[in-house]
């Protein structure tokens, strides 16, 4: 693989690479349309987020960020979009709660734009009106799963928040 980018290229201390960044898979659902067009456009969003990590190789890792955003109008869904952005990534001399934090907070940053314009572009192509994402605090989000899994010691962490 070929490094896009580094936080130290020359070699010695902590290293930081992004090798990928693809979307691994998207889908958009109308169920209503045509007639949710005809209504006027006020509808409730949802938000659900979560992400995973694979390693594939020494200190090589894939971080695939899940979106589903779920728009309703009324009791009926105006429409649903998924996303599953994903990044590859080496991280390397960092010590385990640093890498952690890499994992599940910096590589998700890095992604969420990606996602972000992903999920627009699904929805302007599905007829309906712009949408743009709110930023997220995916360092907040890391804090709150470690906070999560502290609480329950009897549980295995997991990848997912």
């Amino acid at each position: 693989m070929t490094d896009q980018a580094h936080a130290n290229p020359a070699g010695n201390g902590p290293q930081f690479a992004i090798h990928r960044i693809y979307l691994k898979d998207a889908s958009f659902e109308t169920p209503h349309a045509p007639a949710v067009f005809k209504e006027e456009w006020r509808p409730e969003v949802n938000l659900q987020l979560n992400s995973s990590v694979n390693a594939l190789e020494n200190h090589v890792y894939e971080v695939v960020l899940n979106l589903t955003v779920t728009a309703k109008q009324g009791d009926r869904t105006g429409f649903l979009a998924e996303i599953q952005q994903a990044g590859i990534f080496t991280i390397q001399g960092f010590d385990e709660p640093q890498k952690n934090s890499m994992l599940g907070a910096f590589c998700p940053n890095t992604l969420f734009p990606f996602a972000r314009e992903a999920i627009a572009d699904l929805v302007a192509k599905g007829g309906f009106p712009q949408l743009l994402l709110a930023p997220i605090n995916f360092d907040a989000v890391y804090a709150e799963r470690l906070k999560q899994n502290q609480s329950a010691p009897a549980q295995a962490p997991q990848n997912t928040h």
